[in-house]
């Protein structure tokens, strides 16, 4: 195989690598080649590749095992290869066969799906990044490859570091990060602009690999925001991005948290809504943490397929039955209205409905309305301030908050949407529980 030049200086390189790059431009292909090498001239080293799933980590050890599959194939063929006896049968040949590729390849025992050991004493594993990183713990490792690194999270990136701790003193302890672009901010992001990292761009539009009419067709298919991510390897942060990304990702404090381990009844809990349109498929249900100086903490961010309204105002009823919720804040246009009076008349005035515009009364007694932007606007507050607000990492929460953009229209008004605006709306109403008190709203 010819590498292209990059490629060649990712190989060669002795030290931390991290790519960012468009779509199918061969990072993975090279990145395994180099694993592979690595693994050969350095005896005796342990390396360690994660992806946020089992499935893109595999992915990625199965471009190493193809290329150690190479090396093995020319150590047996030196060998002088296995040559088949007429003499006896097809089964003790096949067993002969294998006992010469134990005696001179390069495999200490039989790779499996998710490990491969060298006879120099190399191991390399493959596995998932997990939530936390928690359970990576055990290895002391000489090489770490990360794919898709802007999507695993800080917090296992934080536990993964000091696994490479006794190795630099060796000289070793070299990361390798690929990955597309998943925003601005996180430790893949940061890696880019680190000195001690050997910094790859490459762009899908450079790649001769890749037919100039397949993306001419993709540019024409996706957002500017999506084709520059996807194709062109760029962090970005749309302009009219309602949500920073970088101050989303400050807030995500947390990974896990459960009823069963972290409900504190003493304390109160917030639900925001937002049920599904005609012709959309899910419901989406963000739970709120008051804490005892009045800052939030987002514990849970779901969906759901798209049920039937008896079927997602039980889920709700069983909801509130476990948290007994201060208040329960749903979008109430459309579809949701029927949800919202069937609760109220369930659970009372702790149903509250809030759409595009909904009646208010203020603190100092004067009418007004609370509109979208107000709800966003309040979320955004609450980000920006230090204290105010912690958000569980969940990635399906990142993805909807990335997804808001804004514009003014002509008539100098503001619009707010979003392509995955599901938990996004569910979110900004959870927010929304520290006015619970000094607003008195009128659900009719």
């Amino acid at each position: 195989m010819k590498f292209d030049k990059w490629q060649e200086e990712v190989i060669n390189y002795k030290g931390d690598v991290t790519i960012r790059a468009g779509r199918q431009v061969g990072k993975s292909t090279v990145v395994g080649y180099r694993r592979a090498k690595l693994m050969l001239e350095y005896p005796n080293t342990n390396s360690l590749i994660i992806a946020p799933a089992q499935r893109q980590s595999s992915q990625l050890f199965l471009k190493v095992m193809s290329w150690l599959q190479l090396e093995h194939e020319k150590a047996l063929e030196a060998a002088g290869g296995y040559k088949s006896r007429p003499d006896i049968s097809m089964r003790r040949n096949m067993e002969l066969k294998r006992l010469f590729e134990i005696q001179n390849g390069i495999y200490a025992e039989n790779p499996t799906k998710t490990m491969v050991k060298l006879k120099n004493g190399s191991i390399c594993y493959s596995l998932p990044a997990g939530k936390t990183g928690v359970y990576l713990r055990t290895f002391a490792l000489d090489f770490l490859d990360i794919d898709e690194a802007a999507y695993v999270p800080d917090t296992v990136y934080t536990a993964l570091k000091p696994m490479l701790a006794v190795a630099k003193k060796k000289g070793l302890g070299w990361e390798t990060l690929l990955s597309t672009p998943f925003g601005k901010g996180g430790f893949f992001y940061e890696s880019h602009f680190n000195p001690d990292y050997k910094q790859f761009h490459i762009n899908s539009e450079k790649c001769e690999r890749i037919p100039k009419l397949f993306l001419i067709k993709e540019k024409k298919r996706l957002s500017r925001i999506e084709y520059s991510q996807e194709y062109l390897g760029e962090f970005i942060d749309e302009f009219h991005q309602f949500f920073p990304t970088s101050l989303i990702k400050k807030r995500m404090t947390f990974m896990r948290w459960s009823f069963k381990e972290n409900f504190k009844k003493h304390l109160k809990y917030f639900l925001g809504v937002d049920i599904a349109r005609y012709g959309e498929d899910e419901n989406a249900f963000v739970i709120a943490e008051m804490q005892e100086d009045k800052s939030l903490k987002i514990v849970t961010a779901e969906t759901t397929e798209r049920r039937s309204l008896a079927d997602t105002h039980n889920r709700i009823i069983k909801m509130n039955e476990n948290y007994n919720f201060n208040r329960i804040f749903i979008d109430d246009a459309g579809i949701g209205a029927g949800i919202t009076d069937i609760l109220i008349d369930k659970l009372g005035r702790k149903v509250v409905g809030l759409s595009n515009a909904k009646k208010t009364i203020d603190k100092d007694g004067r009418a007004g309305k609370i509109f979208k932007e107000d709800l966003y606007s309040n979320a955004v507050v609450m980000l920006e301030t230090d204290g105010k607000l912690e958000i569980i990492n969940s990635l399906k929460l990142l993805r909807s908050l990335k997804s808001m953009t804004f514009q003014y229209t002509t008539e100098k008004n503001l619009k707010i949407y979003g392509k995955y605006s599901h938990l996004a709306e569910a979110f900004v109403r959870a927010c929304w529980a520290p006015k619970a008190k000094s607003l008195k709203l009128f659900l009719a």
